[in-house]
């Protein structure tokens, strides 16, 4: 599945599987086989550790098997929380723009800290290799949680339009993730359009990222949206793991960046 052939081209593309786990274990074959065909294997996996309380990693060896295959074979792997749920939103962005997932946008450093720890345990036994980094779902973080990311040291964090080095702060990468909605209608039809839009008018940065789902697999339409956004991308730049972030320059700081992500909101 990996491509170890050299190439020229320098714009980068960051595709992701979100929400890896046993419970959408057939959802996460079928979009392995979609984008994994498509970037030579060069992608990466948010590996929940037990989503919705309903899913553990720990309780599922056979899982734990192919996790570690994939990573054997070239695949990035994050921890992506534990739960994936947030049983009591606050926020518009928890509230509003996630389906109670947003399970680390409001919690304290300390229990921020210890689910990321805990995480990056139980994902790493499965790899048998360091994490990637971190990604906290539906990418919403609480001030402790940016905070914990930093004291936990992770190499890579990533919200909806950045990529970051938590311990330092440094922005690795900026401009919004191309992804895909499908709980409504509406916000089907809305995504499919943005992502139609996104694929030109983020020509020109120096890296793209793209982000996949178990649900987006139950239609069609979406599917079709994905490889379309595939094949355009990579036209011209080439699919990339997240960590030839760290090789290139950083990302040009804005005047509200003076001040080290790890303390304040990446996301703003």
């Amino acid at each position: 599945m990996r491509s170890t052939a050299p190439s020229t081209r320098r714009k980068l593309l960051l595709a992701s599987i979100h929400d890896v786990g046993p419970r959408f274990a057939g959802e996460v074959d079928r979009l392995v086989d979609l984008v994994g065909s498509r970037t030579g294997g060069r992608f990466a996996m948010l590996v929940v550790p037990d989503h919705w309380g309903e899913a553990p990693l720990a309780s599922d060896p056979a899982f734990r098997r192919r996790l570690r295959a994939w990573a054997e074979d070239g695949v990035e792997m994050f921890v992506h929380g534990w739960f994936h749920r947030d049983p009591a939103p606050k926020g518009f962005g928890a509230r509003h723009m996630t389906a109670g997932e947003g399970e680390f946008s409001a919690l304290g450093r300390g229990e921020a800290l210890r689910r990321m720890q805990e995480g990056r345990a139980l994902v790493e036994d499965a790899i048998g290799r360091p994490a990637a980094g971190f990604v906290a779902p539906a990418w919403l973080y609480s001030e402790g949680a940016r905070e914990a990311a930093a004291e936990a040291g992770f190499a890579l964090a990533e919200d909806h339009f950045r990529v970051w080095h938590p311990p330092s702060g440094r922005v690795l990468s900026r401009g919004p993730v191309i992804t895909w909605a499908t709980r409504t209608p509406i916000r089907k039809a809305t995504s499919l359009l943005a992502a139609a839009v996104a694929r030109h008018l983020l020509a020109p940065l120096p890296a793209v990222r793209l982000a996949v789902h178990p649900a987006d697999t139950r239609h069609a339409s979406t599917l079709a949206s994905i490889e379309k956004s595939l094949i355009s991308l990579l036209k011209r730049r080439h699919a990339a793991h997240y960590s030839e972030l760290a090789q290139a320059p950083a990302a040009k700081k804005r005047p509200d960046e003076a001040i080290g992500l790890s303390r304040a909101n990446p996301g703003g």
